[in-house]
């Protein structure tokens, strides 16, 4: 694990994120409308992902970080060269 990981997962658990593990998705993967049932933290590691909330559409990419809140319904699409994450959870 490089030590940026270690940093991130670091912050998620100090923002109260119990659990931290990086997830992968393959070029424009998509997962249609969702929710969960604890809030969410996706920080771009690679790549990017299109999350759609509320009627509103925005991207992220590497670096950057997206909250989802608890039974928020969202979608997602994964960049043409896929998105690699690492996704904290409450």
């Amino acid at each position: 694990m490089s030590t940026d990981l270690e940093t991130l997962e670091r912050q998620l658990h100090r923002d109260g994120f119990l659990h931290a593990y990086v997830w992968q998705d393959g070029p424009n993967a998509f997962y249609s409308d969702h929710k969960h049932p604890v809030e969410t933290a996706h920080i771009i590691l690679d790549g990017e992902m299109m999350l759609t909330q509320s009627g509103a559409s925005q991207t992220f990419r590497a670096g950057e970080r997206c909250d989802v809140p608890a039974g928020a319904v969202h979608s997602a699409k994964m960049g043409p060269r896929g998105c690699r994450y690492l996704i904290g959870e409450k």
